[in-house]
């Protein structure tokens, strides 16, 4: 009977042990794919990693990524598969070479150029003086001429 206790002892050491073995593996997937997760961008959201986004698409790029890490890939692997088939777009932070030197250098870029723009108007305004703001009426040539056109329409359409 004592053999018997000792056994089930036993078997039930190594069955919890396996488990605890097993849960610690999977805990240890599961944060190396939230890592993995977190360096690439949902192609549908554009602005969310795929661990943030609810996109179908996510979904499915989440479960490639999990797959592809069971078949033992490595995180550079499974990087260089998803870019060669997504392109540099898929990670969150593209490396600077040729073709996304728009996305690295566009948004500053644009800033410099608003700048030398809201530089420029400045200048006008201040060449101009009173803040660019013109008080005197603009005078035209024939000023005068339309006025008195002007009366005379009013005083014919007055007239019954």
């Amino acid at each position: 009977m004592k053999r018997v206790h000792l056994g089930a002892r036993l078997v039930a050491s190594l069955l919890f042990a396996a488990a605890c073995g097993q849960a610690t593996a999977e805990s240890a997937l599961d944060a190396r794919l939230k890592n993995l997760e977190e360096e690439l961008r949902c192609l549908v959201c554009q602005n969310q990693t795929l661990a943030d986004s609810n996109a179908p698409l996510a979904e499915d790029l989440r479960r490639e990524v999990r797959e592809l890490a069971l078949q033992g890939k490595s995180d550079a692997e499974i990087k260089q598969y998803l870019v060669a088939r997504y392109g540099d777009f898929v990670l969150y932070k593209p490396p600077v070479k040729s073709t996304t030197y728009l996305l690295w250098f566009g948004p500053f870029a644009l800033l410099l150029g608003g700048g030398l723009v809201w530089y420029g108007v400045l200048r006008r305004r201040a060449r101009r003086g009173n803040g660019g703001i013109d008080t005197a009426p603009a005078e035209t040539p024939h000023a005068g001429e339309q006025a008195e056109r002007a009366r005379k329409l009013l005083d014919d359409s007055t007239e019954p």
